[in-house]
């Protein structure tokens, strides 16, 4: 392989052999990790907004972030942590989630096929189809309240013990340097006292 294909190659990986994509997306998690972990509030709190965040998103619910964010006000809960709980849907999940969803909630009130591509060019299919509209969206929040709630208890309990963590961790950091910082004061003073002493000292010896 001449050497300049090799480097070529070696530049369009990042470290530790990792595609730039691959790379580029953990470090975007990561920060939204550390953001989410910054959040102000108690870890109930916090894990308390995630977990409704994380159920209007599985459902199929209208304005998702103002709905999160009522309920979390209402149970005094996280705002932005509910908020941060609904971007579990997204325009790249959302496909994937509904999908899943309707078909578990479509299973369970036995909804069979309801879309088809002649839906778009028959008039009596697409009517047919918007007649069972309403069964549509009952299947999708049947589903989405069943994958929605083992998604919000999973949620609170990672959110609850990472930012329990966090926290832990921070007040722990600020003591030892709180610390560091009181002996640091001492050792200032015992130096002035000693020196004080020294002179006191120098003065007595030199007076007649």
């Amino acid at each position: 392989m001449p050497p300049d294909t090799e480097t070529r190659q070696r530049s369009s990986l990042g470290k530790r052999g990792t595609p730039p994509d691959v790379s580029r997306m953990g470090r975007y998690l990561r920060k939204v990790y550390v953001r989410f972990i910054k959040i102000r509030g108690t870890p109930r709190q916090i894990a308390g907004g995630m977990a409704i965040g994380l159920f209007i998103g599985f459902t199929p619910t209208l304005f998702q972030i103002v709905m999160a964010v009522f309920l979390a006000a209402l149970f005094k809960a996280n705002k932005f942590a509910a908020a941060a709980g609904v971007m579990i849907t997204n325009p790249l999940t959302a496909p994937f989630i509904y999908s899943v969803t309707y078909m578990i909630g479509a299973s369970l009130i036995g909804l069979d096929k309801p879309f088809s591509l002649r839906a778009f060019t028959d008039l009596s299919a697409f009517v047919a189809m918007v007649q069972q509209a309403p069964r549509i969206f009952i299947a999708l929040f049947l589903g989405g309240a069943i994958v929605g709630v083992p998604a919000a208890v999973i949620g609170y309990g990672v959110s609850f013990r990472a930012v329990e963590k966090y926290q832990t961790d921070l007040k722990a950091r600020m003591a030892r340097q709180k610390e560091r910082l009181k002996q640091k004061i001492g050792r200032k003073r015992k130096k002035k006292t000693a020196k004080a002493k020294k002179k006191q000292r120098r003065r007595s010896v030199s007076d007649p």
